[in-house]
């Protein structure tokens, strides 16, 4: 079995590299949410400055893209909110398994968040065809639904890695002085 992981173990610069990606795209995100909203506001205040008509949207679209894509990322780093109030009474193996089935769960969820987002954004749905922004009338609503199958993809990518670090971590224990023992 250590074979195996060692193997998966290649893989893990996919994950950093999906990771980073996903992490300078919310950078992104977030400075063109901060300038967008400072020149919606200026504009509200200042006579000289003419605020953009489409700001507000825009800003609601970006900030739904980060909240998703954030998601994601606290996936890969474990740091979602969670309950690990009885974490210190139950076997080490107990909390494997039930963090295991924690991930399975949104794993799941990632895989409807793709199936159901992509039936909302496809070419053919009724959103890609009538739904337009209305401060931006040639701008589909489609680009507001599209960070659902996007963060259900990151979801997929990274709780495979959580399911297979929580694997590896079921059978290959660390002792106090942290050399693996099998289980």
């Amino acid at each position: 079995m250590p074979a195996f992981f060692r193997t998966l173990e290649k893989i893990k610069p996919v994950y950093d590299w999906a990771y980073k990606i996903m992490l300078f795209i919310c950078k992104l995100l977030l400075i063109a949410d901060i300038i967008i909203t400072s020149v919606t506001v200026a504009g509200r205040y200042f006579p000289f400055f003419t605020a953009p008509h489409w700001g507000e949207e825009i800003v609601l679209t970006l900030m739904v893209y980060m909240a998703v894509l954030s998601a994601t990322l606290a996936i890969r780093k474990r740091s979602h909110i969670r309950m690990t109030a009885f974490d210190r009474y139950l076997p080490k193996k107990a909390i494997i398994w039930l963090d295991l089935l924690a991930d399975v769960a949104v794993l799941v969820l990632g895989i409807v968040l793709v199936v159901q987002g992509y039936t909302v954004v496809k070419p053919t749905g009724n959103i890609a065809k009538f739904a337009k922004y209305s401060s931006l009338p040639k701008l589909s609503q489609i680009w507001m639904y599209m960070p659902v199958p996007v963060a259900g993809v990151g979801m997929i990518i990274f709780e495979l890695e959580q399911i297979f670090q929580h694997i590896e971590e079921f059978f290959t224990l660390k002792n106090p002085e942290g050399k693996e023992v099998q289980a």
